[in-house]
């Protein structure tokens, strides 16, 4: 991205080398915390990239400090729990008649902590990536005893302290910068679908479809508030895209930035 852009990398409170004090770990505190960080760096009018649960802290910040960022992207991180698919009782008994064999676990060898090589790859199959996470990341995530992989450096109840300070409602009023927002619509590769019978495809489809109504209506409120609004879908990134889809997602931050400066 230095054809374009200066990325800085944020590690919010209980990750990584950040402290781990013992609360602040609501979607408000969370924001204050990234509000304060581009105060201390002097970063003028950032654009804000966010994944996952970062999506709910971002919208915060963006909803009460909107003079004083340049636009926001969500990496899959739209979703909010007013709309959680797994809360939905609809989609939750769709869910129970899909096929067993929807999503075939991959043979992968046994976790190996032996090097931090050797545990991208045996992670990268027990997670199904493409694209292994970078070494990097895992250092951040895990101790290390030489190039052994160690215990990981977070602790269950940090994650668990995120998820419980999560805002039921996403609320985008008061964001007055565009968004961009990537993510995968739900879909199943044809082959795959093709090789069920009747049943099992319909069952395919209504569960599919659900997943499609639960999505747009992350998106619809984003639109309702946001006067500059655009979705991009990528087929098969699922929920980690700045790997599986690297290269469309970098092509996207770019037109969005280009576009901001216009």
């Amino acid at each position: 991205m230095t054809d374009c852009c200066h990325a800085y990398g944020i590690t919010r409170r209980g990750y990584g080398a950040s402290s781990r004090p013992a609360s602040g770990y609501d979607d408000q505190r969370l924001a204050d915390d990234v509000f304060r960080a581009l105060e201390e760096a002097r970063i003028p009018s950032p654009v804000l990239v966010g994944h996952s649960r970062a999506g709910g802290e971002m919208t915060t910040l963006g909803r009460q400090h909107s003079d004083r960022v340049a636009g926001l992207v969500y990496l899959d991180a739209l979703g909010d729990l007013e709309d959680e698919p797994p809360a939905d009782p609809e989609w939750a008994a769709l869910a129970q008649k899909m096929p067993p064999d929807l999503r075939p676990v991959p043979v992968c060898p046994a976790e190996d902590r032996t090097t931090f090589v050797a545990f991208r790859v045996s992670q990268a199959c027990r997670l199904g990536f493409v694209v292994p996470i970078p070494e990097a990341e895992l250092r951040n995530q895990f101790d290390a005893d030489g190039d052994r992989v160690g215990n990981v450096k977070t602790p269950d109840w940090v994650s668990r302290a995120i998820g419980q300070g999560q805002v039921f409602r996403r609320d985008y009023s008061n964001i007055r910068v565009p968004v961009l927002a990537m993510l995968e619509f739900p879909a199943l590769r044809e082959d795959f679908r093709q090789s069920k019978n009747d049943r099992e495809r319909a069952a395919i489809d209504a569960f599919l479809a659900r997943g499609r109504v639960l999505m747009n209506r992350w998106i619809d409120k984003v639109k309702r508030s946001v006067a500059d609004v655009r979705v991009v879908d990528l087929p098969g990134a699922r929920h980690y895209a700045f790997l599986t889809r690297e290269s469309d997602v970098l092509r996207e931050i770019r037109a969005f930035v280009v576009s901001l400066r216009r």
